[in-house]
């Protein structure tokens, strides 16, 4: 809500309470109690005390700070997070900039160390710890272990990201962490929680752990994406895309921004030990659509499922969208499993 007038209205609490702050200077000046009482003062009545005193106290580790992670670094600090990991491997480049908080004087820079940088803009009493080689099989063990809560923005596009994700989740399943995460596709984002202190298989047991090492990654990324949720256009999409050796699948900054605000949200109910769902889909190109034009998006969603299906050889299309019950059997009366065979999904995606 926009309060401005001609005159800025008196925020301040009173006596005792945070000062009204207003040039970079005094907000340096302050010290750590006072700037986190004015920084989170307009928190109050929404965000309860006694939360706002966990949110402040509650370590996060963010694996992945480009469009998904990336997209929940400055809303977590904003709403008073202070003690972050930040673990990416990855660069900038100009064409991340469509959709990841990120600018020109950015390329070339490691995304955490960007987001870590940010987060002492808004906070200069953050404590922003970078760890520039991603997530690995050495570390993932420790940086899960210093965790209250995972935030998993791993790139799904490459072999290696599959594997970083993969162990991840693996490592905050035997922690018991609550683990967030989120997929955007064309217009829809859904943010999804793992909340592995009740969820005892990886993924909802879509997948094995050793699948990464036999499935295509576009295999992998069908076993454990949201499918209920990908909507027409994605699937429209991929199947003119997914044949073509030059191909990146395209992002978009109104799917990719919405985690931040879904992500924050989600948090904030793990940390105040609330139920959180397990899949939170909003899919902006659809619900700007008029009441009969998403009628038509429906039913186009589930026709573009059905041609996107047929144009996938037949065994591509049962390990990336058999159901979880049915894949798990299959795969348990399989003879010993050998690596996928080259198919028309294992193309190269867009980075994260």
């Amino acid at each position: 809500m926009n309060t401005s007038t001609s005159t800025p209205p008196h925020t301040g609490a009173g006596p005792g309470g945070p000062p009204d702050v207003g040039t970079p200077a005094e907000a340096r000046e302050l010290d750590e109690e006072l700037f986190y009482a004015s920084l989170t003062q307009r928190n109050r009545g929404l965000i309860p005390a006694a939360l706002q005193e966990q949110i402040r106290h509650t370590p996060l580790l963010v694996a992945g700070c480009g469009s998904i992670g990336g997209a929940t670094v400055q809303p977590l600090g904003r709403m008073g997070y202070r003690d972050f990991v930040l673990a990416d491997v990855g660069t900038y480049e100009l064409n991340n900039l469509n959709r990841q908080n990120a600018t020109v004087d950015d390329l070339g820079r490691n995304k955490a160390e960007v987001g870590a940088d940010a987060l002492r803009a808004i906070n200069p009493h953050v404590r922003a710890e970078v760890v520039p080689v991603g997530i690995t099989r050495d570390n993932v063990r420790e940086l899960v272990r210093r965790a209250e809560v995972v935030i998993d923005g791993v790139d799904v596009t490459t072999p290696s990201g599959l594997r970083a994700k993969i162990a991840l989740h693996q490592e905050a399943c035997r922690q018991r962490k609550p683990l967030v995460t989120g997929w955007d596709m064309a217009g829809m984002l859904a943010a999804q929680c793992f909340d592995y202190r009740l969820v005892r298989r990886i993924f909802d047991g879509q997948l094995v752990a050793e699948d990464a090492d036999v499935l295509s990654t576009w295999e992998v990324i069908f076993r454990i994406a949201p499918r209920s949720h990908i909507p027409g256009e994605m699937y429209r999409e991929l199947r003119r895309g997914l044949g073509r050796p030059d191909y990146s699948v395209p992002q978009l900054a109104e799917a990719a921004t919405q985690f931040g605000s879904l992500a924050v949200h989600m948090v904030n109910r793990l940390v105040a030990g609330e139920d959180v769902p397990r899949t939170v889909a909003v899919d902006v190109h659809h619900i700007a659509l008029k009441p009969g034009r998403r009628v038509v998006d429906r039913v186009s969603r589930h026709w573009e499922k059905a041609r996107f299906l047929h144009h996938l050889p037949r065994e591509q299309a049962w390990r990336g969208f058999s159901p979880a019950a049915v894949y798990r059997l299959g795969r348990r009366s399989a003879p010993a499993a050998q690596p996928s065979r080259p198919d028309p999904t294992r193309r190269k995606a867009s980075p994260s």
